[in-house]
């Protein structure tokens, strides 16, 4: 475990202020490893620390390696990685703040666009389903007025029947009138006769 931050592999990059110092970017631990001033060969010495967990000489932040102080290069370079440190975590902040604030306003996009379709919605099916109300009222009206209008003709139908009864009885009356008027004037006619026979 002391040897694991010493195996992992980064990518190094070169300051361009200090050209030759390298450092590395761990995103494991949050933090900027200095490796030093790059030399053309390693010495066998530095080799054998590493692989025995002492801190090389060109300085480095090598977890894990207790009682192994940097030395006196490193440590005039901790103000510079305190300063590249503080800019990576600044950035890191602002990229984050940046995100949630895109996701939140995704979010509160998203939740206008769901309320305003909700609001069409039901403003569309309010409008559907009133029209339907109305339709069927209307074909229940219309129903009825059809029932009405066949009962007010079949009592129409009827008061017509009646009335040609009555027209008919009235005629039947007046032909009977009409035949004991010349009932009447047949026996006058008749008595007429009679008399004057006797009188003769």
């Amino acid at each position: 475990m002391a040897h694991m931050h010493a195996r992992m592999q980064f990518d190094k990059f070169d300051h361009p202020l200090h050209s030759g110092n390298y450092y590395t970017w761990d995103p494991h631990f949050g933090k900027i490893n200095w490796l030093g001033i790059e030399t053309t060969a390693e010495d066998p010495e530095e080799e054998k620390k590493k692989e025995r967990g002492i801190a090389p000489a060109t300085g480095g932040d090598w977890d894990g390696m207790d009682g192994a102080k940097p030395p006196a290069a490193a440590v005039g370079k901790q103000g510079l990685e305190e300063a590249l440190l503080q800019i990576v975590q600044k950035q890191h902040h602002q990229s984050l703040r940046q995100r949630q604030q895109t996701e939140r306003a995704k979010k509160d996009a998203l939740r206008s666009a769901v309320h305003v379709a909700d609001l069409l919605v039901d403003t569309v099916d309010g409008g559907v389903q009133e029209l339907f109300v109305n339709e069927k009222r209307i074909e229940l009206e219309a129903r009825a007025l059809l029932t009405t209008i066949a009962r007010h003709r079949k009592q129409t139908d009827q008061w017509l029947a009646a009335t040609n009864e009555i027209n008919s009885v009235l005629k039947e009356i007046g032909d009977f009138e009409n035949w004991m008027k010349v009932m009447d004037f047949d026996c006058k006619s008749i008595n007429a006769a009679i008399r004057n026979i006797h009188q003769s």
